[in-house]
């Protein structure tokens, strides 16, 4: 008979060769039952050859297919109690396995989180994010502009995550469709206190490349994202003015961006945001925080337009 698995790893990659071997160290020396899935989305730098002479690692190859599509495949064959995801640019702390299933095992909870720093990949400096003790309401935080943590810090539960397949429509905001989905169905949590990992930052990332009208598709899809959740709230009467408020902090920004390319797309997206939250004050200080309160948010858009006319 086989043995139980307490966590599986799923660690997706694409041409990341120079870094998964630390992402997967990481993972090792559980004194929980682990396994270790990576699912390769059809590299091309040597990485399924490695693959094959790592010990204690199961690997999959795909055609190139996209990130989305790698995790759903580990989610498919992973056969641990609880799963955690992660990039493989990024890495662990060595103990954050074993104590957050120890947590999961003593509170019950269906979702564990603890919070994520983040690793400057060319000097090696650590910057530390907010802690996250003060986590009450989950989806609350995720809505929110507050510090979200990030998925690697967090072990589920793996009947919740059979519930939450990553949405390949949305892959450029795939991850916070996920956590957002997650958030939905209202899970029990628990918090580990500290570090679980890092956060690798580097100029391959995609977040570092939207650009364009790539950076369009991604504004439409995290837009898209708030509709998609808010709508699902509201249709269940589950739609708090705490839920509401913490859109708004998130939609301003975006209809900012909106705006750049496209004005009445984001005019639509402020009526939305005050709609949501009547009371609803612009964050931005000084003179940029005056035009919006004074003259309001097109004429500014505008006017900012015309600067960068001008500065261009």
């Amino acid at each position: 008979m086989n043995p139980v698995i307490d966590v599986s790893i799923i660690i997706p990659t694409y041409n990341r060769l120079w870094c998964l071997p630390k992402a997967i160290e990481s993972c090792r020396d559980t004194q929980c039952l682990t396994e270790i899935i990576v699912v390769d989305d059809g590299s091309t730098d040597g990485t399924w050859q490695w693959l094959q002479e790592q010990p204690g690692v199961i690997s999959i190859k795909q055609e190139n297919q996209g990130q989305t599509y790698a995790v759903n495949k580990g989610v498919s064959i992973a056969t641990g109690k609880y799963v955690r995801f992660l990039d493989s640019d990024d890495f662990l702390r060595q103990d954050i396995i074993d104590k957050q299933f120890k947590k999961a095992v003593e509170t019950g909870a269906q979702l564990i989180c603890s919070r994520v720093d983040n690793y400057d990949r060319e000097t090696g400096k650590v910057t530390e994010n907010p802690n996250i003790n003060d986590w009450e309401d989950f989806l609350e935080i995720q809505l929110s502009n507050r510090y979200g943590s990030h998925f690697l810090g967090m072990l589920f539960n793996h009947e919740l995550v059979k519930q939450v397949p990553r949405r390949p429509d949305f892959a450029f905001r795939e991850d916070r469709m996920f956590l957002l989905e997650i958030g939905l169905l209202n899970p029990v949590m628990a918090i580990v206190d500290g570090c679980a990992g890092y956060w690798v930052q580097h100029t391959e990332q995609m977040q570092a490349n939207y650009t364009g009208l790539k950076s369009q598709v991604v504004n439409w899809q995290h837009l898209q994202i708030y509709k998609r959740i808010l709508g699902k709230l509201s249709s269940e009467g589950r739609l708090l003015e705490s839920y509401k408020k913490a859109a708004c902090t998130v939609l301003w920004p975006l209809a900012h961006w909106i705006a750049k390319a496209h004005l009445p797309d984001a005019e639509k997206v402020v009526k939305w945001i005050y709609e949501l939250d009547p009371e609803f004050l612009p964050p931005e200080k000084g003179v940029l925080g005056a035009f919006y309160n004074k003259i309001g948010f097109t004429k500014t858009e505008k006017l900012l337009k015309f600067r960068r006319k001008l500065l261009s």
